[in-house]
């Protein structure tokens, strides 16, 4: 049974590979599996139906005949379960790209996630100015840990895995801010997963979600 997953519509990260189900997309991409598209709008994700699947009304969900899964490093740990190419055979390496995967959605998405978010949200108060060093001394403390973590290595612990890519989707949000750049090695491994066959794959098939919406 061909996995679903559900999209934005009409995403609001216009076609950038922002959005969460470009994760799930990119581990289909690597493992080699198919996968289908179940569009939603904004609307659509409040309704029962929907929230039968994902009770805080938020996307991607999973569904493969009765398993319904929702949050991406769920989804992502089990595409990555069911076939060799995200997760190391040798059980000690594949403990260490599941923990990155939490290091990513646990420690260093969160910090990058409210500076991102205080720019739309309170960006006109007058505690703005003052606040936003500070969650960006926050932030650098964070990305300075993983630079030197992996140093000159292409990868975190070895060969590619779920790990990086859970990791790179996070750092991908602050592209073009001048926080990323600040490590080069941080930049250069965002731009080195890009690469990645599987990686474009998915995401022309999120941006062309966006054009299809958009007309452009």
């Amino acid at each position: 049974m061909t996995p679903i997953i559900t999209a934005f519509e009409a995403s609001p990260d216009r076609g950038e590979g922002h959005a969460r189900d470009m994760r799930v997309r990119w581990a289909f991409e690597e493992v080699g599996l198919p996968y289908e598209v179940r569009l939603v709008t904004f609307r659509d994700m409040k309704q029962a139906a929907h929230l039968k699947l994902q009770p805080f009304g938020q996307l991607p969900t999973y569904e493969e005949g009765e398993l319904a899964l929702f949050e991406t490093g769920a989804i992502v740990l089990h595409i990555a379960q069911r076939r060799a190419g995200l997760l190391p055979e040798e059980a000690e390496a594949r403990a260490r790209a599941v923990t990155w995967m939490f290091a990513a959605l646990n420690t260093v998405e969160p910090p990058i996630l409210e500076w991102e978010q205080t720019g739309y949200s309170e960006a006109d108060k007058p505690w703005h100015a003052a606040r936003l060093p500070l969650m960006e001394d926050r932030l650098r403390v964070r990305l300075a840990s993983l630079s030197a973590r992996l140093g000159k290595a292409d990868w975190l612990d070895g060969a590619f895995s779920a790990g990086d890519l859970i990791m790179v989707t996070v750092l991908r949000r602050l592209e073009g801010s001048g926080l990323l750049e600040e490590y080069p090695n941080l930049a250069a491994y965002v731009a080195r997963a890009k690469q990645r066959p599987a990686y474009q794959r998915a995401f022309a098939a999120q941006h062309a979600v966006f054009v299809a919406s958009t007309g452009r």
